[in-house]
């Protein structure tokens, strides 16, 4: 009897503890105007050097995190991969990217949506053309046939010049034989 009182005081002192609250709702996430401005690139891609029918990668871009970043999962036919986390910041108004590859260490990118390009600018240690580092700015264009063009270009003084280092079409993927 004194144990099934003493389990009686034990249950009810248990249920008088204030209980905790439910966990918060998840924010509606991302679905102003300029969380939408990457999403021409959205999509299972192969991708070619320009002007050719030279197959170099392959690249899966998805939209993550309730609509607040865009992924990038590059996956070239030779040489090791890489990946980039796009996000728009409404801090500064512009988009940010961090691309992680092969290379020692992330490179950070900054830009944002103009006349419907993604323009994004980093230093990129070692990206010249002949190795040395300097700024890389990214041009991403949707292109009348739906496919996406990354023109990637080079400057060694600050961005006063400029140099295409790299012209990229992606393609929708197709299914091989």
């Amino acid at each position: 009897m004194i144990a099934t009182f003493a389990s009686l005081l034990i249950l009810q002192a248990a249920s008088a503890q204030p209980q905790p609250a439910s966990p918060p709702s998840p924010p509606n996430g991302c679905t102003g105007e300029h969380y939408r401005e990457f999403d021409f690139w959205l999509g299972e891609w192969d991708v070619y050097r320009a002007g050719t029918e030279t197959l170099v990668a392959h690249s899966l871009i998805e939209k993550l995190y309730a609509g607040c970043a865009v992924r990038e999962n590059w996956m070239p036919l030779k040489g090791a991969g890489g990946g980039s986390l796009n996000g728009y910041d409404p801090q500064s108004g512009g988009w940010k990217q961090t691309w992680i590859g092969s290379s020692p260490g992330p490179v950070y990118f900054t830009g944002g949506a103009t006349d419907g390009k993604m323009v994004l600018t980093g230093r990129w240690k070692g990206s010249g053309p002949k190795g040395e580092d300097g700024l890389t700015r990214m041009t991403y264009s949707k292109l009348p046939d739906g496919a996406v063009r990354q023109h990637g270009e080079f400057s060694a003084d600050h961005g006063l010049t400029w140099q295409t280092t790299f012209d990229l079409i992606y393609r929708p993927h197709k299914e091989g034989p």
